[in-house]
């Protein structure tokens, strides 16, 4: 079994996003002196969970030499209002910006998604960059699935024509990927099959078995076991949760998956830090959108 290192992975696309920068800015595109892409990152409330996501992506920035700034708001802010300081940052410098997940119960996520500019979108949740996404039209990607393509092209894990069971039907993660694997991208063209926690037992474990690979992200730690997976199977565990010693594992039982899977991601180090690179990217594509680079 070998595993799929998402933090040596993340790494290099790091550096060669910060390369590519360096190139555009010195060819002064279009005569002009470019400025390093900056983004905002816009946190309410307090979250220990949200807080070191949140350093992760401040320390990706700092590799890519990308501008960043958090700007935090109280977790008693109004839908109303936060609305309002989104609509500020549509029209800001910023050339992107994340709202982080989760947000206080009192304000509905996809109201404030919707408010985001397309092509400031960098977490590539708005349903225009979704449905773009789902026609195979270029647009900003969701960053997890994004990052999980980006992984599995890196090993040259072929998925062309290959059955893919996707376990998980989050907007953040099940879907895209399921939408991504199935559409003409650089990596895709599988047939893939969608399930989750609500799916038949036995009808799972029928369908995971016949699986070239699986991808498990359903919040709930030593979910997948290898019996559900074929011999030699690909594992993509998206999948943190933290025990109560502390200890972080993902959905998969991994001593039990190892033993079985021919290459399988682990956590964390795994799909984690490539959910950054996801964002990194998309940081990238906006950047080059605003000042009219194309490749």
């Amino acid at each position: 079994m070998k595993l799929l290192d998402g933090k040596a992975v993340s790494k290099e696309i790091l550096k060669k996003v910060k390369a590519d920068i360096d190139q555009h800015i010195e060819k002064k595109h279009l005569g002009y002196n470019l400025s390093r892409p900056s983004i905002a990152i816009v946190m309410v409330g307090e979250n220990a969970a949200s807080e070191s996501y949140v350093r992760g992506k401040i320390k990706a920035c700092d590799k890519a030499e990308i501008n960043h700034k958090v700007i935090r708001f109280e977790e008693s802010i109004s839908t109303f209002e936060l609305i309002s300081e989104i609509k500020k940052l549509n029209k800001s410098h910023f050339d992107g910006f994340i709202v982080q997940l989760p947000l206080p119960d009192h304000i509905d996520p996809n109201s404030i998604i919707n408010e985001i500019s397309a092509y400031k979108d960098i977490d590539g949740f708005h349903p225009l960059n979704f449905g773009k996404m789902a026609l195979g039209q270029k647009s900003m990607r969701p960053a997890t699935a994004y990052g999980i393509l980006k992984l599995l092209q890196h090993y040259d894990i072929q998925t062309n024509s290959q059955h893919v069971v996707v376990i998980g039907r989050s907007n953040i993660v099940g879907k895209p990927i399921s939408i991504m694997l199935g559409n003409d991208f650089e990596v895709g063209r599988s047939t893939v099959t969608s399930c989750d926690i609500h799916t038949p037992k036995a009808l799972l474990k029928e369908e995971s078995r016949k699986a070239d690979i699986v991808i498990v992200a359903v919040g709930k730690p030593g979910f997948l076991t290898s019996d559900m997976i074929k011999e030699g199977a690909v594992v993509i565990d998206v999948g943190i949760n933290r025990l109560d010693s502390g200890k972080l594992v993902g959905d998969c039982d991994f001593e039990d998956v190892s033993q079985k899977a021919s290459y399988l991601t682990p956590v964390p180090g795994g799909v984690g830090p490539m959910t950054i690179a996801g964002l990194i990217l998309n940081t990238y594509e906006a950047w080059k959108m605003k000042n009219l680079i194309e490749d």
